[in-house]
């Protein structure tokens, strides 16, 4: 009676630890996939393009269209060419062009295409650490609340004029 009570207690052992293994399986099994309500935050990116530096100037400004497919920001901007860089804003107040850097970044509503663009919101590279000739290319990593970064290589050149109404 004592084995067959010991083997009792050792057979409810083994159906209380496989009972306990199984649902702790059944817990890690297995996950519902996180619910997207929409895609994933891409931007597009055309149009880079940074002015040269003649004569050993340290700063330019850089120009590109940017089109996010959900509402994102454009929050900072690197290259190796450039100590600081800052995402600038231009306005008229006063009669005059005033550019403020734009600390909080660049709103990029959902579908529309942002341009930054000269005489208007830009990127401005400070600390220009070599020349840049036309011709050459600047690569600029451009980092979005949302959106993965995206590497991009700015062509340089003077930009076009735009025509005048």
């Amino acid at each position: 009676m004592k084995a067959t009570l010991v083997r009792l207690q050792s057979l409810t052992a083994t159906v209380f630890s496989s009972l306990t293994l199984l649902a702790t399986l059944a817990a890690c099994g297995p996950s519902t996939p996180a619910r997207s309500d929409g895609p994933a935050p891409t931007v597009a990116v055309a149009d880079a393009l940074c002015r040269p530096t003649p004569n050993g100037r340290q700063m330019t400004g850089c120009y590109i269209d940017l089109t996010a497919n959900t509402d994102d920001r454009l929050v900072s901007v690197a290259s190796s060419r450039a100590g600081r860089i800052e995402i600038h804003e231009s306005k008229m107040e006063n009669g005059m062009m005033v550019m403020t850097e734009l600390r909080a970044g660049m709103p990029l509503p959902a579908g529309q295409k942002v341009e930054l663009k000269p005489g208007g919101n830009h990127i401005m590279l400070l600390g220009v650490t070599q020349p840049m000739v036309a011709g050459q290319t600047v690569d600029l990593t451009l980092t979005f609340e949302k959106a993965p970064a995206v590497e991009v290589q700015a062509a340089v050149a003077i930009p076009p004029v735009e025509a005048s109404n």
